[in-house]
């Protein structure tokens, strides 16, 4: 056969003996995996993920960046117009007619004249951050506690005891008995959400982890010596980083909502808050060319809570290993 003419190729080119290297033969030449590069990936891949994400950094902005840039004084602002008989109660186009165009009137005034729109961006501050510390408690602890609770049996039968008893005592009802004690304050309320919040998160967890704890490379750290905590912590908890990504995606929101409904049932802080807003504007509801006071603290405070919570699910999807193919 002519491999020249039908290859253009030698036979010497085609035939030619390769020397066998065993160094060269160890290497992968499959593309290096990075788990978190592929989550993101995966994450931006859908638009909508993109657009949520951009109306999340807007709101953010709004709630951390406007009230420092304006100056906003929580002791002052809200009562600059209180002797302005004609500035309280009105509607955004009112207000607009009575100060002119601002930024700050596009939401009306509020009972003591004050923007609306201020207010709302400075209170939506106090409620992302007071949800942000209590997730980040209650996950800290629910997740690491969780994690030793449902490797070790010794732990086990102690936890479920405890957790038998407080578990069921209702949160809302302990929470309440936390704020009438002490001051309603953002760190009472912080302390009250927190005292025994992180128990579900650990029992989530535990069960979780009573799953794959007898898989058999966790016994094989066990038969070598491997304390339960390193175990826990290097063997099962990276397995269940999409499992907890969706927890702290509902846990933020969760508390956001917590905030505004004891708010209003009048158990919330006596700091200015989407939930305290929302308490103060509850008889404007019902009053005649009033609503705006009420409905505006409570789209934003949805509007905050669904983007959140939407971008936690898509994270949380996009953490899954299994969508990386």
């Amino acid at each position: 056969m002519d491999y020249t003419e039908k290859y253009g190729l030698s036979y010497e080119e085609l035939f030619a003996p390769v020397d066998h290297n065993d160094l060269e033969s160890e290497k992968i030449t499959a593309p290096r995996y990075s788990y978190w590069k592929s989550v993101f990936r995966v994450f931006f891949r859908n638009k909508v993920n993109i657009i949520v994400l951009t109306l999340l950094a807007v709101l953010v902005a709004f709630a951390y960046i406007y009230p420092s840039v304006i100056g906003y004084d929580a002791q002052v602002d809200p009562f600059v117009n209180i002797n302005d008989t004609g500035a309280l109660h009105l509607s955004p186009d009112k207000a607009i007619n009575h100060f002119g165009f601002a930024l700050k009137w596009i939401f009306g005034t509020g009972g003591t004249g004050a923007s609306t729109f201020n207010s709302i961006w400075y209170g939506s501050r106090i409620s992302i951050s007071l949800a942000i510390i209590c997730a980040a408690i209650n996950m800290t602890i629910g997740i690491l506690l969780g994690a030793i609770w449902g490797f070790s049996r010794k732990v086990d039968m102690v936890m479920n005891e405890v957790y038998n008893v407080l578990g069921n005592i209702p949160s809302t009802l302990i929470t309440a008995v936390l704020v009438m004690i002490f001051s309603p304050s953002f760190w009472t309320l912080v302390f009250a959400l927190t005292i025994l919040g992180w128990m579900g998160m650990a029992y989530y967890i535990r069960t979780r982890v009573i799953i794959i704890r007898d898989h058999e490379y966790n016994l094989a750290s066990r038969c070598l010596g491997t304390n339960i905590f390193k175990i826990a912590i290097k063997n099962i908890l990276p397995f269940m980083t999409s499992v907890i990504v969706l927890e702290i995606a509902a846990a933020i929101p969760g508390y956001i909502s917590s905030e505004v409904f004891l708010s209003y049932i009048g158990l919330g802080m006596s700091d200015i808050s989407l939930g305290r807003l929302i308490y103060e504007a509850q008889n404007a509801m019902v009053t005649p060319g009033w609503g705006w006071e009420f409905w505006t603290p409570v789209a934003v405070a949805s509007v905050i809570t669904i983007v959140l919570y939407v971008t936690g699910q898509n994270l949380g999807d996009a953490a899954d290993p299994r969508t990386h193919m």
